[in-house]
Formats: structure tokens, C-alpha cells, sequence
């Protein structure tokens, strides 16, 4: 069985107000596929109740540092109260979404992701001796760079709701239609 480390643990990201769902799910699709990870959607649920839909998303993406380990992003966003509005602004209507996003990031390092130490118990015996003396240069290395990539996606994101927020939040007062 492989393992798995814990790197970042509960890197959380909230906000409420305009965004567009469809193009922040983009960015984050677009920013893991520049980075060489691999998409993983493990769970995507969407409840619609009365005050507003209810999403719920769970992407596990990864990427294969060497054949030994690999670094896997967890990304769970919930969406709540989410509703479509119309926004009209400099006689252009534009249609967005007005809720609440809360996204959580976990990192996680794995190493023999592929079991090829597991098989006997010598075989694991020598595995974590070269894990705990020799490489353990490198798995600080896959640890600092998993955090700098957490960190880049957290970025990101923020940056891309802070636009939303600045456009048509306090700065401007558009009209909101709901549909």
C-alpha cells in the first residue's frame, strides 16, 4: 500500500457574492492542466433547494513526480445558495451567479504509489531505511514543491473571485435581476 503524507492540510478559501461558476471551475481545469496534473473528479453532487442550489465538488487531481512519488491535490468546493442573476452595467446584460463558495486544498505526497516495495518484508524494511537516509533530501524537495503549487492554485483562484468582487461588488452598484 502506498504512502500518503499529509503537506497542507486545510488551505481554505471563502466567498460570497457575484462569480461565475462555469468559468471558476475553467480556471482551476486550465491552471492543474498547465501544470502537467491529471483530473480526477472523485465526487460532484448538485442539490437544488428553495433558497438556491447546493453544489458540491471533490477533484482529486495528481501528478507523477518520478516513479516512486507523486503529488496529489485535493480540492473540495461547496457551493451554497447558489442562484443565476442578470447584471446589467454599461447597457450590457451578463449573467452570473450570486452565492457562497467555500474551497478547501489538501496536499498530499505519495510515495510507491505502485506497491513495488510492498511485496515482501524485507523489501519494506529496505524501503524505509533509503526513505529515512537517503532520500529524504528529496522528499523535502517533492514536499516544497507540492506546497508551492498549493499555494500558486489557492492564488489563483482568490485573484480570479477578487475580480468579480471588485467589478461588481462595492466599487460599482449594478442592477440585479433575478431569473
Amino acid at each position: 500500500m502506498a504512502e500518503r503524507r499529509l503537506v497542507v492540510d486545510h488551505m481554505t478559501l471563502s466567498y460570497e457574492g457575484l462569480f461565475d461558476l462555469h468559468e471558476l471551475y475553467s480556471l482551476m481545469n486550465q491552471w492543474l492542466k498547465d501544470k502537467g496534473f491529471d483530473l480526477r473528479e472523485q465526487r460532484n453532487q448538485e442539490h437544488v433547494k428553495p433558497s438556491g442550489k447546493f453544489i458540491e465538488l471533490e477533484l482529486l487531481p495528481w501528478k507523477k513526480i518520478t516513479d516512486y512519488a507523486r503529488h496529489v491535490i485535493k480540492v473540495n468546493m461547496r457551493v451554497l445558495n447558489l442562484k443565476e442573476v442578470v447584471v446589467e452595467e454599461d447597457d450590457k446584460r451578463v449573467k452570473l451567479n450570486k452565492g457562497t463558495v467555500n474551497i478547501v486544498l489538501d496536499g498530499y505526497l505519495d510515495t510507491d504509489y505502485e506497491d513495488r516495495w510492498e511485496s515482501r518484508p524485507f523489501y519494506f524494511f529496505i524501503r524505509t531505511l533509503f526513505d529515512k537516509f537517503i532520500y529524504r533530501t528529496y522528499s523535502t524537495q517533492y514536499e516544497e514543491l507540492l506546497v508551492e503549487n498549493c499555494i500558486q492554485l489557492h492564488s489563483t483562484i482568490k485573484a480570479f473571485l477578487n475580480l468579480y468582487q471588485y467589478e461588481y461588488g462595492a466599487m460599482r452598484r449594478p442592477e440585479l435581476t433575478r431569473l
